[in-house]
């Protein structure tokens, strides 16, 4: 039996913490939403995505020059299209979806993203073969299944078209994430001139650039009237999930997808939808059921199974830079 070596270990153990950390920070992406449900999915997203890219350009300002020196034309297309798909794409299906059918379906259906990312990236080079990974894909459907079960019964999570659209919206959100997943860990590996952190700062500037040609579609489409205390918190909500999910929450995954395959990047968007759930169960004042407790078990089951099914056998995706 051949053991993981010290450094591949910490290599995998410092990527799970990342991974477990962006996945705190990104939970609570779900809650904005619903903390903001006077504001339409449009104005939420560019709210969000005009204050990234305000805080991505202050910090690479002092140093443009050298972070971008090494991007050349297609680069900056992938930037633009991880950017539109990943953040600005993403977050409005995703807003829509908890606006329309609460945050734990939404949870429920972009929580197969472990599933879809893991069977994309299991088709990549020394990546660990799919039918080791089988148990924890299993493990991860049934999970979802619990929770799914849950949201249909009559005394679910919403109802009629308003459930039907919610579905809609976060199954394209899951669509647009399993892109976002695949696509960056792909770029990451590929590029070795430029740290994780500056991809990640750079994707905040042109992420920023699009919400902000954006901004007047979404003031047009919003007939709503809010008073100034709507704004404010608007603006303050906007600034912390600039901050906390995308400058750090992106941080933190750029630098668990340099340490880990791209099989077990999969596994780690779990913890996003664990996080998420527990803080609706909490916005909801209520503890969960017994579908939604089973759910957890055999999410969290899923990974652990996913991690002890990588042991040696698969090399990091990149090194840190």
């Amino acid at each position: 039996m051949n053991l993981p070596s010290p450094s591949t270990s910490s290599r995998t153990a410092a990527g799970i913490g990342y991974g477990m950390a962006a996945g705190a920070i990104w939970g609570l992406v779900f809650l904005a939403p619903a903390l903001l449900h006077g504001f339409t999915p449009l104005e939420l997203t560019t709210g969000r995505y005009t204050a990234y890219g305000a805080l991505a350009l202050a910090l690479l300002a002092p140093r443009w020059r050298v972070a971008t020196g090494a991007l050349g034309r297609r680069e900056w297309l992938g930037l633009a299209g991880l950017g539109l798909v990943g953040n600005v794409v993403y977050f409005v299906l995703l807003s829509s979806a908890v606006q329309l059918g609460g945050i734990a379906i939404t949870s429920l259906v972009v929580g197969f993203l472990p599933v879809t990312v893991t069977v994309i990236g299991s088709r990549d080079h020394g990546a660990v073969p799919l039918r080791r990974l089988l148990p924890s894909i299993a493990l991860c459907i049934a999970g979802a299944v619990c929770i799914g079960w849950q949201a249909l019964l009559p005394s679910g999570y919403a109802s009629g078209t308003r459930a039907l659209l919610g579905l809609l919206c976060a199954t394209g959100a899951l669509a647009a994430w399993t892109w976002y997943a695949v696509s960056n860990s792909r770029w990451l590996a590929r590029l070795h001139d430029i740290s994780a952190h500056d991809w990640s700062l750079l994707t905040g500037v042109v992420t920023g650039a699009l919400a902000l040609a954006l901004v007047p579609f979404a003031l047009l489409g919003d007939t709503a009237r809010h008073a100034s205390v709507d704004w404010l918190r608007f603006g303050g909500i906007s600034a912390a999930l600039a901050l906390l999910a995308s400058i750090t929450g992106n941080a933190l995954w750029n630098r668990m997808s340099r340490l880990l395959p791209l099989t077990l990047v999969g596994q780690m968007i779990l913890f996003e939808t664990l996080f998420a759930l527990i803080y609706g169960f909490a916005w909801e004042h209520r503890l969960p059921t017994t579908l939604e407790a089973l759910a957890f078990v055999l999410l969290v089951t899923g990974v652990v199974t996913c991690v002890l099914a990588h042991g040696a056998a698969v090399d990091p995706i990149g090194a840190e830079s």
